[in-house]
């Protein structure tokens, strides 16, 4: 996931082709958000909607989200509550930690927000350290995870007070909380992008959006530059997002770390999954689902995607010195 930081426009709107009713028109909305930009294409045929009111309520959202969530902002609710400041946590704050909660129990503690500390030694949280001892983390895994808070975000061990980092879901969950607003104003042809996506309906050229998946190898650092595949939806909104470790990694003494920790061990995982795509009915449970697959690796991330009629995936996987793709049975890839 990328830094989050507060919204600024880059360009106000982009009227976008012909939709498929003659009295919808297209506008995409752009600027910066999360470290990086994003995109919200939507369409409607109310002429009340402005572009520009949007485009504003879209930024008050994710500077919300940044003022809450964003452990790069040091004065946010979540850096303050990590620093062990009294905070009362907003209705955001409270619904990404219950959606935290639940997705910490289902996974056995695979996902688990309150592993921040491990995140940080290894240099991919909210510091720039890296390699940390065995000691370190075996101190760090006593001090980490959310058996050690109830539902309430209150210690149940005395002495102990889990570190948060919601950096798993919170650009998927960004995409729904924006996704929810454009609902509120009747609009079903959307797609939204803040680094990870939710679709629905359909895309200007009259048939359902279509995204890329990247070849996930080393160097590919452009999204959609070079592509694996390219995945169709069937106009229903869901949640559409890609985890690899093929971008945020280092290498060390001619070891390669990936970003994505595993909290149950505390180490970076060693496995042939080199991405995971989940299509999910929103994107908040994409972004962890794909997420969820990276840490457990590939035979496991296959019988968890078989066994949930919710889901679909893609697997790109490396079989001695090979990329090969695993789709599940409704996976829909575009043919050209």
């Amino acid at each position: 996931m990328k830094r989050l930081l507060p919204a600024l426009t880059l360009t106000s709107l982009l009227l976008c082709g012909v939709s498929c009713s003659k009295e919808k028109r297209y506008f995409e909305l752009t600027g910066y958000a999360q470290g990086g930009t994003y995109s919200v294409k939507f369409a409607t045929d109310d002429k009340s909607i402005k572009p520009g009111t949007v485009q504003e309520a879209v930024d008050s959202i994710l500077t919300l989200i940044d003022t809450t969530l964003s452990g790069y902002n040091k004065g946010s609710q979540l850096s303050r509550y990590n620093a062990g400041a009294e905070v009362t946590p907003n209705s955001m704050f409270k619904e990404i930690y219950t959606i935290s909660r639940k997705l910490f129990q289902e996974t056995e503690g695979a996902l688990d927000v309150a592993a921040g500390p491990l995140f940080d030694a290894w240099g991919f949280g909210f510091t720039t350290d890296s390699l940390p001892s065995g000691a370190l983390v075996d101190s760090l895994l006593a001090s980490c995870g959310m058996d050690c808070l109830d539902k309430d975000m209150k210690p149940v061990r005395e002495g102990i007070i889990p570190k948060l980092n919601f950096n798993a879901i919170a650009q998927g969950y960004s995409s729904d909380k924006i996704a929810e607003y454009l609902h509120s104003l009747g609009v079903t042809d959307m797609l939204v992008d803040i680094g990870e996506i939710y679709c629905e309906g359909l895309s200007p050229k009259g048939r359902p959006w279509r995204i890329g998946i990247d070849r996930p190898f080393d160097g590919n650092n452009t999204p959609g530059a070079d592509l694996d595949g390219i995945w169709q939806g069937d106009g229903t909104g869901c949640g559409v997002v890609t985890s690899g470790n093929y971008r945020r990694y280092y290498e060390k003494d001619g070891q390669k770390y990936s970003h994505t920790i595993d909290p149950r061990t505390g180490y970076p995982v060693r496995h042939s999954l080199l991405s995971a795509t989940i299509v999910a009915p929103d994107a908040t449970l994409a972004d962890a689902y794909a997420t969820y697959c990276m840490v457990i690796g590939l035979d496991e991330a296959k019988a968890f995607i078989t066994a949930r009629s919710d889901l679909e995936g893609y697997l790109i996987y490396d079989e001695g010195g090979e990329m090969k793709e695993w789709a599940s049975s409704g996976f829909n890839l575009a043919v050209e």
